[in-house]
Protein backbone atom coordinates (compact mmCIF):
# COMPACT_ATOMS: atom_id res chain seq x y z
CA UNK A 1 0.00 0.00 0.00
CA UNK A 2 1.20 3.46 -0.90
CA UNK A 3 0.14 6.58 0.94
CA UNK A 4 0.39 10.15 -0.31
CA UNK A 5 0.78 12.81 2.36
CA UNK A 6 -1.76 15.61 2.18
CA UNK A 7 -0.42 17.78 5.00
CA UNK A 8 -1.27 19.26 8.38
CA UNK A 9 -4.94 19.56 9.34
CA UNK A 10 -4.91 21.28 12.72
CA UNK A 11 -2.63 22.29 15.57
CA UNK A 12 -4.20 23.93 18.63
CA UNK A 13 -2.76 27.26 19.71
CA UNK A 14 -4.40 28.34 22.96
CA UNK A 15 -7.93 28.31 21.49
CA UNK A 16 -9.29 28.10 25.03
CA UNK A 17 -8.35 26.83 28.48
CA UNK A 18 -8.89 23.14 27.76
CA UNK A 19 -7.65 23.21 24.13
CA UNK A 20 -4.36 24.98 24.76
CA UNK A 21 -2.03 22.68 22.81
CA UNK A 22 -1.52 19.23 21.22
CA UNK A 23 -3.77 16.77 19.41
CA UNK A 24 -3.27 13.38 21.05
CA UNK A 25 -4.24 10.02 19.45
CA UNK A 26 -6.69 11.31 16.81
CA UNK A 27 -9.43 8.76 16.10
CA UNK A 28 -11.65 9.16 12.99
CA UNK A 29 -15.35 8.33 13.04
CA UNK A 30 -17.60 8.57 9.98
CA UNK A 31 -20.40 10.80 11.22
CA UNK A 32 -22.19 10.57 7.86
CA UNK A 33 -21.15 10.14 4.22
CA UNK A 34 -19.97 13.74 4.02
CA UNK A 35 -18.46 14.29 7.48
CA UNK A 36 -15.48 12.78 9.27
CA UNK A 37 -15.37 13.45 12.99
CA UNK A 38 -11.93 13.28 14.57
CA UNK A 39 -12.12 12.59 18.28
CA UNK A 40 -8.88 13.49 20.04
CA UNK A 41 -7.44 14.57 23.36
CA UNK A 42 -6.42 18.21 23.66
CA UNK A 43 -4.11 19.40 26.41
CA UNK A 44 -4.50 22.38 28.70
CA UNK A 45 -1.45 24.45 29.67
CA UNK A 46 -0.62 21.98 32.45
CA UNK A 47 -0.62 19.04 30.01
CA UNK A 48 -3.92 17.49 31.12
CA UNK A 49 -5.93 16.07 28.22
CA UNK A 50 -9.67 16.23 27.60
CA UNK A 51 -11.51 14.70 24.65
CA UNK A 52 -13.15 16.89 22.02
CA UNK A 53 -13.67 16.68 18.28
CA UNK A 54 -12.94 18.27 14.92
CA UNK A 55 -15.36 17.73 12.02
CA UNK A 56 -13.84 17.50 8.53
CA UNK A 57 -15.17 17.26 5.00
CA UNK A 58 -15.08 13.63 3.89
CA UNK A 59 -14.30 14.72 0.34
CA UNK A 60 -11.50 17.02 1.47
CA UNK A 61 -10.32 16.32 5.07
CA UNK A 62 -8.06 19.36 5.03
CA UNK A 63 -11.22 21.49 5.34
CA UNK A 64 -12.43 21.91 8.91
CA UNK A 65 -16.20 22.24 9.36
CA UNK A 66 -16.47 22.52 13.12
CA UNK A 67 -14.41 22.33 16.32
CA UNK A 68 -16.10 21.37 19.58
CA UNK A 69 -16.42 24.30 21.99
CA UNK A 70 -16.37 22.06 25.05
CA UNK A 71 -14.97 18.62 25.84
CA UNK A 72 -17.26 15.72 25.03
CA UNK A 73 -15.48 13.85 27.83
CA UNK A 74 -13.86 15.79 30.66
CA UNK A 75 -11.51 14.48 33.33
CA UNK A 76 -12.94 12.58 36.29
CA UNK A 77 -13.48 13.69 39.84
CA UNK A 78 -10.46 14.20 42.09
CA UNK A 79 -9.13 10.86 43.24
CA UNK A 80 -10.69 8.90 40.38
CA UNK A 81 -8.61 6.86 37.91
CA UNK A 82 -9.17 9.48 35.19
CA UNK A 83 -8.58 12.68 37.14
CA UNK A 84 -5.38 13.69 35.34
CA UNK A 85 -6.20 13.29 31.67
CA UNK A 86 -7.95 11.09 29.11
CA UNK A 87 -6.96 10.05 25.58
CA UNK A 88 -8.74 8.07 22.87
CA UNK A 89 -8.84 4.34 22.69
CA UNK A 90 -11.54 3.62 20.12
CA UNK A 91 -14.99 4.80 19.05
CA UNK A 92 -17.65 2.52 17.54
CA UNK A 93 -21.39 2.18 17.03
CA UNK A 94 -23.08 -0.45 19.19
CA UNK A 95 -26.76 -0.67 18.21
CA UNK A 96 -27.93 2.97 18.37
CA UNK A 97 -25.26 4.21 20.77
CA UNK A 98 -21.65 5.28 20.35
CA UNK A 99 -19.16 3.58 22.65
CA UNK A 100 -15.97 5.51 23.44
CA UNK A 101 -13.19 3.47 24.99
CA UNK A 102 -10.60 5.74 26.55
CA UNK A 103 -7.30 5.54 28.40
CA UNK A 104 -7.15 7.54 31.61
CA UNK A 105 -4.23 8.82 33.64
CA UNK A 106 -3.75 9.22 37.36
CA UNK A 107 -0.64 10.64 38.98
CA UNK A 108 1.30 8.54 41.47
CA UNK A 109 4.11 9.66 43.75
CA UNK A 110 6.68 6.94 42.96
CA UNK A 111 6.08 6.32 39.24
CA UNK A 112 5.25 8.75 36.44
CA UNK A 113 1.57 7.75 36.18
CA UNK A 114 -0.94 4.91 36.20
CA UNK A 115 -3.09 4.31 33.10
CA UNK A 116 -6.25 2.19 32.92
CA UNK A 117 -9.23 2.02 30.57
CA UNK A 118 -12.74 3.41 30.84
CA UNK A 119 -15.90 3.42 28.77
CA UNK A 120 -18.19 6.38 28.02
CA UNK A 121 -21.40 6.16 26.00
CA UNK A 122 -23.18 8.72 23.82
CA UNK A 123 -26.93 8.79 23.27
CA UNK A 124 -26.88 12.00 21.19
CA UNK A 125 -24.79 10.75 18.26
CA UNK A 126 -21.44 11.80 19.67
CA UNK A 127 -22.08 15.33 20.93
CA UNK A 128 -21.54 14.26 24.54
CA UNK A 129 -20.49 11.13 26.41
CA UNK A 130 -21.36 9.87 29.86
CA UNK A 131 -19.13 7.55 31.84
CA UNK A 132 -20.49 4.07 32.31
CA UNK A 133 -18.85 4.01 35.73
CA UNK A 134 -16.23 5.87 37.76
CA UNK A 135 -13.83 2.95 37.94
CA UNK A 136 -11.94 1.22 35.11
CA UNK A 137 -13.44 -1.47 32.90
CA UNK A 138 -9.88 -2.70 32.32
CA UNK A 139 -8.18 -2.34 35.68
CA UNK A 140 -4.90 -3.32 37.27
CA UNK A 141 -3.98 -7.00 37.12
CA UNK A 142 -0.82 -9.09 37.27
CA UNK A 143 -0.17 -8.68 33.52
CA UNK A 144 -0.34 -4.88 33.75
CA UNK A 145 0.35 -3.59 37.24
CA UNK A 146 0.85 -0.02 36.02
CA UNK A 147 -1.54 0.10 33.09
CA UNK A 148 -3.97 -1.80 30.84
CA UNK A 149 -4.85 0.47 27.94
CA UNK A 150 -7.54 -0.29 25.34
CA UNK A 151 -6.70 1.04 21.88
CA UNK A 152 -8.71 -0.93 19.32
CA UNK A 153 -12.13 -2.60 19.50
CA UNK A 154 -14.01 -4.61 16.87
CA UNK A 155 -17.52 -5.85 17.58
CA UNK A 156 -17.78 -9.05 15.56
CA UNK A 157 -20.02 -12.09 15.86
CA UNK A 158 -21.48 -10.88 19.15
CA UNK A 159 -18.01 -10.55 20.70
CA UNK A 160 -16.04 -7.44 21.57
CA UNK A 161 -12.52 -8.12 20.29
CA UNK A 162 -10.04 -5.85 22.02
CA UNK A 163 -6.37 -5.08 21.44
CA UNK A 164 -4.63 -3.25 24.26
CA UNK A 165 -1.28 -2.43 25.84
CA UNK A 166 -0.03 -3.57 29.23
CA UNK A 167 2.40 -1.41 31.18
CA UNK A 168 4.56 -3.88 33.09
CA UNK A 169 7.57 -1.79 34.12
CA UNK A 170 9.70 1.31 33.62
CA UNK A 171 12.91 2.14 31.76
CA UNK A 172 15.32 4.92 32.70
CA UNK A 173 16.56 6.62 29.51
CA UNK A 174 18.50 9.91 29.62
CA UNK A 175 17.54 10.26 33.29
CA UNK A 176 13.82 10.04 32.49
CA UNK A 177 11.51 7.14 33.39
CA UNK A 178 9.44 5.80 30.47
CA UNK A 179 6.73 3.11 30.65
CA UNK A 180 7.48 -0.33 29.19
CA UNK A 181 4.56 -2.02 27.43
CA UNK A 182 3.53 -4.41 24.70
CA UNK A 183 0.37 -5.48 22.84
CA UNK A 184 -2.17 -8.09 23.93
CA UNK A 185 -5.62 -9.33 22.88
CA UNK A 186 -8.71 -9.98 25.01
CA UNK A 187 -12.43 -10.66 24.46
CA UNK A 188 -15.66 -9.65 26.16
CA UNK A 189 -19.29 -10.59 25.56
CA UNK A 190 -20.64 -7.22 26.67
CA UNK A 191 -17.69 -4.86 26.11
CA UNK A 192 -17.70 -4.02 29.81
CA UNK A 193 -16.49 -7.04 31.74
CA UNK A 194 -13.08 -8.47 30.89
CA UNK A 195 -10.83 -11.29 32.15
CA UNK A 196 -7.78 -10.44 34.25
CA UNK A 197 -5.42 -11.44 31.46
CA UNK A 198 -5.31 -11.72 27.69
CA UNK A 199 -3.14 -13.28 25.00
CA UNK A 200 0.23 -11.89 23.94
CA UNK A 201 0.22 -10.45 20.41
CA UNK A 202 3.40 -8.45 19.79
CA UNK A 203 6.25 -7.96 22.24
CA UNK A 204 9.21 -5.62 21.92
CA UNK A 205 12.26 -6.66 19.98
CA UNK A 206 15.77 -6.33 21.42
CA UNK A 207 16.17 -2.61 20.72
CA UNK A 208 12.67 -1.58 21.85
CA UNK A 209 11.20 -1.04 25.29
CA UNK A 210 7.62 -0.18 24.33
CA UNK A 211 5.21 -0.98 21.51
CA UNK A 212 1.57 0.03 21.61
CA UNK A 213 -1.42 2.02 20.38
CA UNK A 214 -2.48 -0.84 18.09
CA UNK A 215 -5.18 -0.03 15.52
CA UNK A 216 -6.66 -3.16 13.93
CA UNK A 217 -8.68 -3.54 10.74
CA UNK A 218 -10.38 -6.44 8.96
CA UNK A 219 -8.94 -7.20 5.54
CA UNK A 220 -9.47 -9.78 2.80
CA UNK A 221 -6.64 -11.88 4.25
CA UNK A 222 -7.53 -11.51 7.93
CA UNK A 223 -6.39 -8.55 10.01
CA UNK A 224 -3.84 -5.76 9.78
CA UNK A 225 -2.39 -3.68 12.60
CA UNK A 226 -0.79 -0.25 12.73
CA UNK A 227 1.13 0.62 15.89
CA UNK A 228 3.81 2.86 17.36
CA UNK A 229 7.03 1.71 19.02
CA UNK A 230 9.98 3.33 20.75
CA UNK A 231 13.63 2.26 20.91
CA UNK A 232 16.25 2.70 23.62
CA UNK A 233 17.79 5.30 21.26
CA UNK A 234 14.43 7.18 21.39
CA UNK A 235 13.29 6.58 17.83
CA UNK A 236 9.51 6.84 18.18
CA UNK A 237 8.02 5.43 14.96
CA UNK A 238 5.06 3.67 13.37
CA UNK A 239 4.92 0.05 12.25
CA UNK A 240 2.69 -2.54 10.60
CA UNK A 241 1.77 -6.19 11.15
CA UNK A 242 -0.57 -8.81 9.63
CA UNK A 243 -2.51 -11.74 11.07
CA UNK A 244 -4.84 -14.50 9.95
CA UNK A 245 -6.77 -14.63 13.22
CA UNK A 246 -6.10 -11.33 15.01
CA UNK A 247 -4.07 -13.06 17.71
CA UNK A 248 -0.92 -14.38 16.04
CA UNK A 249 0.90 -11.55 14.31
CA UNK A 250 3.81 -11.12 11.92
CA UNK A 251 5.58 -7.77 11.89
CA UNK A 252 6.00 -6.22 8.44
CA UNK A 253 7.40 -2.81 9.35
CA UNK A 254 9.04 -2.50 5.95
CA UNK A 255 5.56 -2.31 4.38
CA UNK A 256 4.69 0.86 6.27
CA UNK A 257 5.53 3.33 3.52
CA UNK A 258 4.75 6.64 5.23
CA UNK A 259 7.96 8.30 6.44
CA UNK A 260 8.90 11.49 8.26
CA UNK A 261 9.08 14.66 6.16
CA UNK A 262 12.21 16.72 5.67
CA UNK A 263 10.55 19.64 7.44
CA UNK A 264 7.22 20.63 8.93
CA UNK A 265 4.89 19.21 11.55
CA UNK A 266 5.94 15.57 10.95
CA UNK A 267 9.67 16.02 10.34
CA UNK A 268 10.71 14.62 13.73
CA UNK A 269 7.92 12.15 14.47
CA UNK A 270 5.09 10.32 12.70
CA UNK A 271 2.99 8.29 15.08
CA UNK A 272 -0.45 6.89 15.99
CA UNK A 273 -1.64 6.06 12.45
CA UNK A 274 -5.31 5.18 12.08
CA UNK A 275 -7.38 4.43 8.96
CA UNK A 276 -10.82 5.47 7.72
CA UNK A 277 -12.46 4.41 4.46
CA UNK A 278 -15.02 6.76 2.91
CA UNK A 279 -16.89 6.78 -0.41
CA UNK A 280 -14.36 9.30 -1.66
CA UNK A 281 -11.07 7.73 -0.57
CA UNK A 282 -9.27 5.85 2.19
CA UNK A 283 -7.40 8.13 4.58
CA UNK A 284 -4.72 7.70 7.22
CA UNK A 285 -4.72 10.21 10.05
CA UNK A 286 -1.64 10.52 12.22
CA UNK A 287 0.15 12.68 14.78
CA UNK A 288 3.27 14.68 14.11
CA UNK A 289 6.16 15.93 16.23
CA UNK A 290 5.95 15.68 20.00
CA UNK A 291 3.20 13.02 19.85
CA UNK A 292 0.85 15.60 18.37
CA UNK A 293 2.20 18.77 19.95
CA UNK A 294 2.74 20.10 16.43
CA UNK A 295 -0.69 18.88 15.34
CA UNK A 296 -2.09 16.07 13.21
CA UNK A 297 -2.35 15.50 9.49
CA UNK A 298 -3.42 12.92 6.97
CA UNK A 299 -2.46 10.89 3.94
CA UNK A 300 -4.54 9.34 1.14
CA UNK A 301 -4.27 5.78 -0.13
CA UNK A 302 -3.06 5.68 -3.70
CA UNK A 303 -4.24 2.78 -5.86
CA UNK A 304 -1.38 0.99 -7.61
Amino acid sequence: MKWKKKGLIFCPNKENEWMDNSVLTPQPFLLNEETIRIYASFRDRLGVGRIGYIDLEAKNPSKIIKISKNPVLDIGRNGMFDDNGVILGDVLMVENKIYMYYVAFQLASKVKFLAFSGLAISNDFGESFQRLQEFPILDRSLEGLFGRCIHSVIYEGGIFKVWYSVIHGWEMINNIFYPSYYIKYIESKDGINFPLSGVDCIKCNSNEYRIGRPKIYRTEFGYEMYYTSDTFLKEYKSGYAISDDGVNWTRKDELFSLKKSNDGFDSQMLCYPTILKTKYATYMFYDGNGMGKDGFGYAELIEE
